[in-house]
């Protein structure tokens, strides 16, 4: 990935590369010079200047996002390298900030945002080693508890309790760091360093121990809540949720699976919708809804509604939605706002295409992207697909895995997709002629990896030819069999398989003891 650098930035390279001359020489460089020397070292990965950097920080603020991004001097975005080496050094030279800098009075620093960093696939740092957003939670947690154990043994300046750094974090919490971070948060009013949590996370939690810390992280602070896997909760406990605690700046929510399920409504289930339709219609600020695999049939409505603002962003996904629900999306005004839809899981050739496409036609002014994975789409609906993206001249990722498309109506929608000007990602399905023969849709886990491997790399250069004849080397088109990358669920993967495997066996424990009742 090369890109220009400035004379600036190449003299600021060779100044850290000496890793012990910059350290001496700290003192004497300009305070409008640290900026680019962060970079440069973040580039470099050297972490012991990075450290001494931070520890020495002269600015009022220290905003990740801004000192990695795109700068004068290096236009290359490095606020997507994780990296470990790079951050740990960061995060210990912020905790060494309060405690050894000689003049605690000269202190300027006020705002650390850590919020920036993005969580991707490829990394480009040298070590490849990432520290995603749930060890930084765990690092940063731990090192305001060790500050405050320093603080309380050694005889410290007076002025060290006067420091108060707001350090801005995307929390991410599951069993497993969960004691550690409710620690860190009862003992943030001590803490010269205050966690603010900006976004939090949730995974393989149980439901007490997420109402407690979710409290904790001071609601009214938080603009992204995402309570995704094995958190078990329901309708009701949604409902209790946001009649006690107030979020005023969200604006993104995420509900995990099951969380409605409205065929087993009763009078009360339908109040208690209305009720969480009306508070989510309370949060102003909110414009990013995702509640997939729960069954919403016929309930879109009375959820939407309500809400004040339009939605950009919506993942109803695998949510059962019939043709009411489909008309209201497609009339509501969210219809001309939505930047992100996900609507995987429903035939929407057989049940709703005029609408869907009336929807479409709404949405693509400013539509970016767009997920219609197991969704039924035939060789015979590819022209009529064609069609409804036409007009979505700023998509920029389509995905539609698993989907039963031949490699001749792939190749057909392909030369279509090169005339997207903004088009930068796309997932496509396993033609369907790579396949047996009698395959049946959707496909189950046991049979997605039963195809011919050598007729899918066939056609796959084929597309990617199609792609590089027209000029679109920018395009990356893929099938990621299991679906998309996600960091989250790839830090946690062991916690996560072993919260299943504890899931599987306490219900075969249930089964038993019911069939020894029988018996």
């Amino acid at each position: 990935r090369a890109t220009m650098k400035s004379l600036r930035f190449i003299s600021a390279e060779a100044f850290v590369s000496n890793a012990e001359f910059a350290r001496k020489s700290l003192g004497g460089v300009a305070h409008n010079l640290f900026p680019l020397l962060f970079k440069a070292s973040y580039l470099l990965e050297r972490g012991e200047v990075i450290h001494d950097l931070v520890e020495n920080w002269p600015l009022v603020d220290f905003n990740m996002g801004k000192l990695l991004g795109t700068t004068v001097d290096y236009q290359e975005d490095l606020s997507d390298r994780a990296c470990s080496v790079c951050l740990e050094s960061c995060l210990t030279g912020l905790r060494d900030y309060v405690l050894n800098h000689p003049s605690p009075y000269m202190k300027r620093l006020k705002v650390v945002d850590l919020t920036g960093i993005k969580d991707v696939e490829v990394q480009f740092c040298e070590c490849k080693k990432t520290m995603g957003r749930w060890a930084r939670t765990q690092l940063l947690s731990k090192l305001c508890l060790e500050l405050l154990a320093c603080l309380q043994q050694t005889q410290c300046n007076p002025g060290t309790f006067e420091i108060s750094i707001d350090v801005l974090i995307d929390l991410f919490v599951t069993e497993r760091n969960y004691e550690l971070v409710v620690q860190a948060l009862l003992k943030k009013c001590y803490c010269p360093l205050k966690i603010c949590c900006v976004a939090f996370r949730s995974d393989n939690l149980a439901l007490q121990k997420f109402f407690y810390i979710i409290k904790l992280a001071d609601p009214s602070l938080l603009r992204k809540l995402e309570i995704v896997h094995n958190v078990r909760l329901e309708m009701e406990h949604l409902e209790i949720l946001f009649n006690s605690i107030h979020f005023p700046l969200l604006m993104s929510l995420t509900l995990p699976a099951r969380t409605f399920n409205v065929r087993r409504f009763t009078a009360t289930d339908e109040r208690m919708l209305t009720n969480i339709g009306e508070k989510m219609g309370e949060m102003t600020q909110l414009t990013e809804l995702s509640m997939s695999f729960s069954i919403l049939t016929g309930r879109i409505q009375k959820l939407l509604s309500p809400l004040k603002t339009p939605l950009k962003m919506l993942d109803v996904s695998n949510c059962s939605l019939n043709h009411a629900d489909m008309a209201y999306l497609a009339n509501s005004f969210h219809a001309n706002h939505l930047e992100a839809l996900d609507l995987s899981g429903h035939n929407i050739p057989d049940l709703y295409p005029s609408i869907f496409f009336k929807l479409l036609s709404h949405s693509s002014s400013v539509l970016r992207s767009l997920t219609l994975e197991d969704c039924n789409i035939q060789d015979t609906h590819i022209n009529m697909l064609i069609l409804g993206l036409s007009p979505c001249q700023k998509l920029q990722e389509f995905k539609f895995l698993g989907n039963p498309l031949s490699s001749h109506a792939l190749k057909h929608l392909f030369t279509f997709l090169c005339e997207l000007p903004m088009l930068k990602n796309v997932e496509f399905p396993v033609p369907r002629d790579c396949y047996p023969i009698g395959i049946t849709y959707p496909i189950d886990d046991a049979s997605l990896c039963r195809f011919d491997h050598q007729k899918y790399e066939s056609v796959a250069e084929e597309l990617n030819l199609i792609l590089l004849q027209a000029n679109r080397e920018d395009v990356k088109a893929s099938t990621p069999l299991f679906g998309s990358y996600d960091a989250a669920v790839q830090e946690t993967n062991n916690e996560l398989g072993a919260y299943l495997i504890k899931s599987f066996k306490e219900t075969l424990e249930k089964f038993t003891t019911s069939l020894n009742k029988m018996s």
